[in-house]
């Protein structure tokens, strides 16, 4: 299994912009240095606890200061944006960085985000997000066209040739890196609308996991979609973005992760957020509790995965056994901020003693 970081990045409200964007770019640094292959940056125009809003002002400033790992917006959320613009943006920040980069899409699922872009409902939203990414994908070929479509008007002008040899008209080439960009997807819901779309496109799906049994239908519905659009699934290529604390020993861990930014942000942003919105019944199925038994501490042993090196590799085998596995756990980032050292050691131990113990059987990659 391959680590990567998910920077969404559950900031506490008090925190300034300066703060946030320093602590990506120490995390960046860090997972680079312990081996993690890969650095998501959330975007979110709105939220406060999710205050990311332009991923590539990080990652650009954090591909300037690591060496190895990749890094992709997750996602840029396609309807809040005009498909030229970004797809200038995300060609030519994938030359800058030389194949360092590829790019994650979504939807949107905040209205007030949506709203600050002038929409108001969210429900053609995927709509959008197929017309900008056909919009995008013409750019990126250089070939002229004009689209007048639904959402947006974009085109690609011909290239002048005044027959003197001039270089004055000529178009710049902002198509991405090595002439082909690698595009994710996340997901959460059971029989994820957005993974089938993964899977219809043979983008990359990634998972936020919400519970063990949702996760296996994810792969089903990506797999199932994929082989229907004459794609072949890899389950390599699979990404879950989840909770993992590790320390030396389980009662550290778990000290470290309650009492830490992990604990902080689920008591009072993300605990709160999945009860409104009935996102604890996956979990709660899982291990066929009821809304009595959940708690910070039943949260940290049923939803996280925490523990020693030891615990996490067998509860990471255990999620591998139930459902198929994945090639690359995506490590959601919290606020440690002020004592950043045992969050840091935990990336260590994840990326160098629990990774390399995680095998993916090869009978789960299609032939």
């Amino acid at each position: 299994m391959e680590s990567g970081l998910i920077h969404i990045p559950y900031m506490r409200p008090e925190r300034s912009s300066r703060d946030t964007f320093d602590w990506a770019l120490a995390n960046a640094r860090e997972a680079d240095k312990a081996g993690f292959t890969e650095f998501m940056v959330a975007e979110h125009a709105t939220q406060k606890w999710e205050c990311i809003p332009t991923p590539e002002l990080v990652i650009a400033a954090a591909a300037v200061q690591t060496e190895r790992i990749k890094f992709a917006p997750m996602a840029h959320l396609l309807p809040h944006h005009h498909p030229a613009d970004l797809a200038i943006q995300v060609g030519w920040l994938s030359q800058i960085l030389e194949g360092r980069y590829f790019l994650g899409v979504g939807a949107g699922a905040y209205p007030q985000a949506s709203y600050l872009h002038g929409i108001t409902d969210l429900q053609n939203n995927p709509k959008r997000v197929r017309e900008s990414l056909e919009i995008m994908e013409r750019i990126w070929k250089r070939e002229p066209f004009f689209h007048k479509g639904e959402y947006w008007s974009a085109g690609y002008p011909e290239e002048v040739d005044d027959g003197e040899g001039h270089d004055d008209h000529k178009l710049a080439d902002y198509s991405p890196w090595g002439g082909k960009l690698d595009i994710a997807v996340t997901g959460l819901s059971v029989n994820s609308p957005s993974i089938r779309f993964a899977g219809e496109r043979g983008f990359m799906p990634v998972s936020i996991y919400s519970g063990s049994s949702i996760l296996k239908t994810h792969w089903e519905t990506y797999e199932k979609a994929a082989l229907e659009f004459g794609h072949t699934p890899d389950r390599s290529k699979y990404h879950v973005s989840q909770t993992v604390f590790v320390a030396d020993t389980d009662k550290e861990a778990k000290k470290l992760a309650m009492e830490g930014g992990i604990g902080y942000a689920f008591e009072r942003y993300l605990w709160p957020i999945w009860e409104r919105f009935g996102m604890l019944e996956g979990y709660m199925n899982d291990v066929g509790a009821t809304k009595a038994d959940v708690d910070l501490e039943w949260i940290c042993d049923n939803v996280w995965v925490v523990g020693s090196p030891e615990t996490v590799i067998d509860k990471l085998n255990k999620l591998y056994e139930f459902t198929g596995g994945w090639g690359v756990l995506q490590v959601e980032t919290h606020d440690y901020m002020d004592d950043p050292s045992p969050w840091f050691q935990s990336l260590q131990l994840i990326a160098q003693e629990v990774a390399p113990k995680i095998q993916l059987p090869f009978s789960s990659r299609a032939a």
